[in-house]
């Protein structure tokens, strides 16, 4: 490796020389307010007289890396491809400058000493060698006299015009002066001795923002030769970049993509900020075919991520429907699952409806969760592994009974603990997703005409019991009953409607809002009206009439699976967090981190956990009050303790305390740590 401070304009005007931003690089993402940056530091150093020189970072690249045919020496970029493609960019401005005010001397210098190697061919001419697209737009910029439009949305094109704009007849003897004064450090490495992707890391983690994605593109291509690359490249990463984007935002999700992939491959999910980290402890570097095969795997997954974050992609009306609902709901945990259950639905290994009956069971199972108020954080440990629970001859059902065998804050609630949440839960106030979800799926079951409510400006929702009555109301109820809806059923699934004339409705009383013409719930076409529509007054009573219609039809959607299941099978292993005291029983097996350990006594398992919890983050000890609350000392202050036990070669801990003190312990360490649902125990019969 060989560092230099190099001039910008000497750099740029080697002979025979192009840079190359190889394909595993970033795109060009500089946006108005970098560039602003830059110019603006060109126009100060300009016009000091005191400021001699400028540095604007680093340039490194592989000088030995590939030759063409036409003896152009190719040095490729790895870092500092943003720099120099603006600085491009406002080459081209002050050439196309030069151009409108008739300066030929310098519209001549500027092209054939920083834009083109004069006596290259046609295909090699540009000095910069941007990745394909920015190539296109760069020759577009060249070509260009006003006379042609370039039809699609191009940074290049738009910081281009940002650069032209601010360049003045009056400004620009300035810039080329403020130009010549910049300088930066130009780092050459050598492939034989050198480790670009070593190096490359380094400068990454010293502050260049690269996502987990660019970090795994430089990862798989740099260590290529030009033609690998170019081929794995086309073949599989552009495609994967293509298909994992969120189209309707615009947003690549590459790095969730491979997140998701590998949650599916090692039962764990990365830290957001570690999946590049994870990527390549999984797959070190290998093979070619080794490489392909992950990618190919990758490409084809990605197909069906692809359906999963875009619903309208996908053909079939039954299934995008699902899909849609799922979106909705924001469950992208269930991504890992439902990737690898889409796949099996490709490959013809199970059929349409089954398919639409995983999709089915996802939201029934997450939906009725959401209802009954279970912590969302378990959902990550399920979809991880519910995938590797299937049996191949009983596709569905061993999902499903699997499912079904979690207990505690992992469980699948039944319809009694739906109903008991659903009668008085705030539905109107929870996420206008999640409100409208409900209420479109409960009007659309079993409809033959969908009626479409999520972005329809002609259906809101309304409250039959309205949140500022009309006096008339408390005279029709009563005060006890008025005050006892108001205050227990304003905001309750049975309190809650669709209309599309909700501003006529209002505040009026039940009778007026039944009977409008038009208007009213009597005119309505519309399944939550019809129960409606058939009353004469709104009062308690009705309300329970109409709760039991919804939660019928709630049952029949988000429906408990009919499996078989031993109870026994249900309650023998059971959550920490939900077991009963461990006073007077003995345990059978504890299961920890997945793995079963046959511990019987309580004391064991005390010392276990805080043995685990120390090993895997040993700061928490210090840094919170768990130390405190479990008496940990040091070997030399072992004696103030009471009854010492070993949890380290230099640390103990009290254990003189009987076996629900220590229960209670390990919850809060547990709650401490996040761990809440690792640790499952079996009481012996």
């Amino acid at each position: 490796m060989k560092a230099n401070e190099t001039k910008v304009e000497e750099f740029l005007s080697q002979n025979k020389t192009r840079f190359v931003i190889p394909v595993y690089q970033r795109n060009y993402d500089w946006t108005k307010y970098q560039c602003k940056k830059l110019l603006d530091d060109i126009l100060d150093v300009g016009s000091s007289n005191e400021m001699n020189a400028h540095f604007i970072g680093s340039i490194v690249y592989i000088h030995d890396d590939i030759y063409t045919s036409s003896r152009i020496k190719e040095l490729t970029i790895i870092d500092g491809q943003q720099r120099l493609t603006t600085l491009t960019l406002l080459y081209i401005a002050l050439y196309k400058f030069a151009q409108d005010i008739n300066d030929e001397e310098l519209e001549n210098e500027i092209h054939e000493t920083y834009l083109i190697n004069k006596y290259a061919p046609d295909n090699e001419k540009l000095k910069l060698k941007p990745t394909e697209n920015n190539n296109e737009v760069l020759r577009y910029l060249l070509r260009n006299e006003g006379k042609e439009e370039y039809n699609d949305y191009s940074k290049l094109i738009e910081n281009y015009s940002y650069i032209k704009e601010r360049i003045t007849k009056e400004n620009i003897n300035v810039i080329l002066l403020g130009i010549s004064k910049l300088m930066f450090v130009e780092i050459s490495l050598d492939r034989n001795k050198d480790n670009p992707q070593r190096i490359f890391e380094s400068l990454n983690s010293t502050g260049l923002e690269l996502s987990q994605a660019d970090l795994i593109r430089n990862y798989i291509l740099m260590g290529l030769k030009h033609d690998k690359q170019q081929r794995i490249y086309r073949n599989y990463w552009l495609i994967i970049e293509k298909l994992a984007k969120d189209e309707y935002k615009n947003v690549s999700k590459v790095s969730d993509f491979i997140r998701d992939y590998l949650t599916l491959k090692n039962f764990k999910i990365p830290n957001k900020r570690k999946v590049y980290e994870e990527f390549q402890k999984k797959y070190p570097t290998g093979t070619i075919n080794e490489l392909e095969s992950i990618l190919e795997e990758l490409k084809s997954l990605a197909k069906h991520y692809n359906k999963l974050v875009n619903p309208k992609n996908e053909k079939d009306k039954t299934i995008r429907r699902e899909l849609e609902y799922i979106n909705r709901l924001e469950i992208n945990v269930t991504y890992p699952f439902l990737m690898k259950v889409y796949d099996d639905f490709y490959n013809e290994i199970i059929t349409k409806d089954q398919f639409i009956d995983m999709l089915n069971f996802v939201q029934a199972y997450t939906f009725r969760r959401f209802i009954v108020g279970l912590p969302t954080n378990a959902l990550n440990k399920i979809f991880m592994l519910l995938y590797d629970k299937i049996d191949e001859n009983n596709y569905t059902d061993s999902l499903k009974k699997w499912l079904l065998e979690r207990k505690g804050s992992q469980r699948f609630p039944r319809d009694k603990e739906v109903i008991d949440s659903l009668r008085l839960k705030d539905v109107y106030n929870i996420k206008s997703k999640n409100r409208i979800y409900l209420l479109e799926r409960l009007e659309n079951y079993d409809n033959k005409e969908f009626v479409k409510v999520l972005g329809n400006d002609d259906i809101t929702i309304e409250h039959i019991f309205p949140q500022n009555p009309n006096p008339k109301w408390k005279i029709e109820l009563g005060n006890e009953e008025f005050n006892s809806i108001k205050e227990n059923y304003l905001h309750t699934i049975a309190n809650l409607t669709l209309s599309g004339n909700n501003g006529k409705l209002g505040n009026k009383t039940f009778q007026q809002k039944r009977d409008l013409p038009k208007y009213g719930y009597k005119d309505s076409r519309l399944w939550l009206n019809k129960f409606l529509s058939e009353i004469d007054n709104w009062n308690q009573d009705k309300i329970n009439e109409r709760f039991v219609l919804l939660t019928d039809r709630f049952l029949k959607i988000w429906s408990f699976p009919n499996i078989e299941i031993k109870e026994s099978d249900v309650y023998s292993e059971t959550n920490i967090f939900e077991a009963e005291e461990p006073k007077h029983k003995k345990l059978e097996y504890i299961i920890f981190f997945d793995n079963k350990l046959p511990i019987k006594q309580v004391s064991k398992l005390y010392r276990e956990v805080i043995i685990q919890l120390f090993d895997l983050q040993p700061e928490l000890f210090f840094t919170t009050d768990i130390g405190e609350s479990i008496s940990l000392k040091k070997a030399s202050f072992k004696h103030l303790l009471r009854q010492p036990m070993q949890i380290t070669e230099n640390y103990y801990v009290e254990s003189n305390m009987d076996s629900v003190t220590k229960f209670n312990k390990i919850k809060k360490l547990l709650s401490t740590f996040e761990l809440e649902d690792e640790l499952i125990i079996k009481y012996a019969d």
